[in-house]
């Protein structure tokens, strides 16, 4: 019977208590790392948008319950271009320190498929933090147009009569939301492609595209003044914002789903109690009456939750949408 010397038994009872005070260390020193945070400095937002679209508005109104509950300043730094891809990188490129974050929209998750050459690896380089919340896309024609139903469109473009639509750009979520829902269903519309929401919902107000697809946040304000109509949403239920609106699915379009949505992102190697922490006082942020209130009239079905919530979704988004490109050969403007 073989038998371990004393002198061996010193030696490995003493590796065991250098590894277990590493360890500990290892520990003492993530926990320390994250109650020190963020005392160091202000936290930055990097909103990917450029001001007063969507993506700024979230940033902006987020900003002010963390920096209450966080104990700091919050800023908001925005950094546009590409679809929110220049944004996304300059956080990915980032010190994982905490200190950095990104507020991305629903062009996150088609940018890997439609831009060539991303500085960065979407699903590598950036850390999800926070799904913010989904709103749905709506359908919407002048509101002296021909077309009282989304039916009536579909009975125009299956009569072989030309239809055009139009979206906030090429590869935006709209452009591919209705290449689905077209090709699926042999819808041969035609897309015409605006430089953003502002330009397209004057074109739908004047009566010079016949329909138009946005967010709710971009399409509302024009349904409430009675300049457009909306025909129907994209997500699989009706928007609280636009009850009387059928969902496609409602109507005979089976479980098409095709939300905008918004979510914060870090650099990949922030710590993961930073992440945790900041995820967490999100999921409070949005519990606050009148945080919750502010993102609800911009059309949200606020989320929140865990990073774990976030990055299913995501990645599930950049497969979708990842195809759908591929699939129908989509190009960036």
């Amino acid at each position: 019977m073989n038998r371990i010397r004393p002198a061996r038994l010193f030696r490995l009872a003493r590796v065991s208590a250098l590894l277990a005070t590493a360890a500990s260390l290892l520990v003492s020193a993530g926990i320390s790392h994250a109650q020190a945070w963020p005392g160091k400095q202000p936290v930055k937002l990097v909103a990917v948008f450029p001001p007063g679209g969507s993506v700024d508005q979230v940033a902006r109104i987020l900003a002010q319950p963390l920096q209450a509950q966080l104990g700091q300043t919050v800023i908001v730094e925005n950094k546009g271009g590409a679809s929110g891809s220049i944004g996304a990188a300059a956080v990915a490129q980032a010190p994982a320190d905490g200190y950095t974050f990104a507020v991305v929209f629903d062009s996150h998750a088609v940018n890997p498929a439609l831009i060539p050459n991303l500085p960065f690896d979407t699903r590598k380089d950036l850390a999800a933090v926070s799904l913010i919340g989904t709103a749905a896309m709506t359908i919407a024609t002048p509101a002296n147009s021909e077309y009282k139903t989304f039916a009536d469109v579909a009975t125009t473009l299956k009569a072989g009569k030309p239809v055009n639509y139009g979206t906030i750009g090429n590869g935006s979520l709209g452009h591919l939301a209705m290449t689905l829902l077209g090709k699926q269903n042999n819808l041969n519309w035609q897309h015409v492609p605006y430089k953003g929401g502002g330009p397209m919902m004057q074109d739908a107000v004047g009566g010079h595209v016949p329909l138009v697809i946005g967010s709710v946040f971009v399409v509302k304000p024009h349904v409430d003044s009675g300049r457009v109509r909306a025909l129907a949403v994209t997500t699989a239920k009706r928007s609280p914002e636009l009850p009387s609106v059928p969902a496609l699915a409602e109507i005979g379009y089976g479980q098409f789903e095709a939300p905008a949505w918004w979510a914060v992102l870090a650099p990949a190697k922030t710590p993961p109690e930073i992440i945790a922490r900041m995820s967490a006082e999100i999921s409070k942020a949005l519990q606050n009456p009148d945080t919750a209130k502010k993102l609800e009239a911009q059309g949200i079905n606020l989320i929140g939750g865990t990073p774990e919530t976030a990055r299913v979704f995501i990645e599930k988004q950049i497969d979708i949408w990842g195809k759908v490109v591929k699939d129908y050969s989509i190009k960036a403007d």
